[in-house]
């Protein structure tokens, strides 16, 4: 009697659903004129019901007590100016976005890491968006076909379009943010290697995407995920930084007028800002202005646009010009103060805005306490270095911008890495005791790194215990 044994396929990992959500992006589709769902957030949708459906066959309880706290924080004042929206569908409207953003698909992404190999093919897609939207954004400077920019069809977007200047500049800086971690982290020389090529080359796009927001932003990052690194590998990646641009300004003439322009603006925004500084002002006084008129629950999800005016002085515009990149000219009408946390102070108070801001620091102090334990054991560094960094990026640029665009749903799809390092996986990077780490001797950090596969399988299993 013969037995026949039959090899299984693996199933597919349920981050690919996740992958696809990032894959979407590269598509030269965006929402009308008026803004709307695009496909990535039609997929978001749907894996947020993937998820439902694994864990319902699991029959395992979705979060553990921290991350349903951590997560759930916006909650409360999102419901509370939901219910003082100006109408029931704007406050609904409202209401899933934000659910979408901040709560829900992170949450999905939480739960559908499973472990480190998972965070990094999302980190790696993150880079491959990044460098497909940064190429097409050079050749859109090189051949006049962006969006106008001082006259000039020079401003490089991707495939977003002149009605989302800021889309590809984030899609750039999530993915050179991730490139940096995987250059600095533990992970094979040769990806290392690669992920430092990929920093330095979208460095082009990043510049010439003209968003002094971004830039600033990613500034910070970079920064701070050298420190984190360590003092030593930050003085040599600084150099190497250093060098790269005098080589792409010196060498390559990147330097223009108008980027030299836009770069000297920064630094005199109060001295003599442009009109699109002066109406960010505006609108920023104006979103104070609606929260000292309501403090605690703000004046109603999707109610700035309709107290705008009410608030705002005669300085504010009555739009800005948007052409170029394959569209006619349009004067778009100015719908948030372009500042995330303004926006929120303004349509839902006090209460927002600590539930939201709460959940964002909470989860920056898990995160960073995990980037000692990843140095010490030599696991997870590059999953430190990104979540810290996708984190630290957000937070600064929402001091210049809020949400709104296709390309918001990364910003959920960060969100969900940031959490899952901070909440499960920084959990599972122990330190080896002093006794072990001794004995190991000449094993180094490329024996830490090898753990089994049962093991890192363990890892996913810590969020949905």
């Amino acid at each position: 009697m013969s037995l026949t044994l039959t090899r299984r396929r693996p199933a597919p990992a349920p981050v690919l659903s996740v992958v696809a959500v990032v894959a979407l992006l590269a598509l030269p589709l965006t929402p009308g004129g008026e803004g709307g769902a695009g496909p990535a957030d039609v997929v978001s949708a749907l894996v947020v019901g993937h998820c439902a459906v694994r864990l319902l066959r699991a029959r395992r309880r979705p979060l553990s007590p921290t991350a349903a706290v951590v997560l759930g924080l916006p909650v409360t004042g999102l419901a509370l100016a939901a219910a003082d929206a100006v109408s029931p569908g704007a406050g609904i409207a409202g209401l899933g976005r934000y659910l979408q953003i901040f709560v829900l698909v992170p949450a999905a992404v939480l739960l559908l890491v499973r472990h480190r190999s998972d965070f990094r093919l999302l980190a790696w897609s993150l880079v491959g968006l990044a460098l497909w939207q940064g190429a097409l954004g050079v050749q859109q400077y090189a051949t006049g076909t962006g969006a106008s920019y001082q006259g000039e069809d020079i401003r490089a977007v991707g495939t977003f379009g002149a009605s989302d200047v800021m889309g590809m500049a984030t899609v750039v800086s999530f993915g050179l943010v991730c490139a940096a971690g995987l250059a600095l982290g533990r992970t094979p020389v040769r990806e290392r290697a690669v992920a430092a090529v990929c920093a330095f080359v979208l460095l082009v796009p990043l510049a010439l995407s003209f968003s002094r927001g971004a830039w600033i932003a990613t500034a910070v990052t970079l920064t701070v995920q050298l420190v984190a690194a360590g003092p030593r590998r930050a003085l040599r990646v600084g150099a190497a930084a250093v060098a790269a641009g005098v080589v792409l300004v010196g060498g390559l003439g990147l330097g223009s007028a108008m980027l030299q322009e836009r770069i000297d603006s920064i630094t005199r925004v109060t001295d003599a800002p442009d009109q699109s500084v002066t109406d960010r002002y505006t609108m920023w006084a104006a979103a104070g202005d609606m929260w000292r008129q309501r403090p605690l629950t703000g004046v109603g999800l999707k109610g700035f646009p309709e107290y705008r005016d009410g608030h705002a002085s005669l300085a504010l515009s009555s739009g800005s010009d948007t052409e170029g990149a394959g569209a006619a000219y349009r004067r778009q009408p100015l719908l948030s103060p372009h500042n995330m946390y303004l926006l929120v102070l303004g349509e839902q108070g006090l209460v927002g805005l600590v539930g939201l801001v709460g959940g964002w620091l909470a989860l920056l102090v898990c995160a960073l306490r995990g980037v000692r334990r990843a140095r010490r054991s030599g696991r997870g560094q590059e999953c430190a270095l990104i979540s810290c960094g996708l984190l630290v990026w957000q937070l600064v640029d929402f001091a210049y911008a809020d949400i709104g665009g296709s390309s918001t749903v990364l910003t959920a799809v960060c969100l969900g890495l940031v959490a899952w390092w901070a909440l499960v996986g920084a959990d599972e990077v122990v330190p080896l005791p002093d006794a072990v780490a001794s004995d190991a001797g000449a094993v180094g950090s490329a024996g830490c790194a090898a753990r089994p596969a049962a093991e890192e399988r363990a890892v996913g299993e810590a969020g949905v215990r």
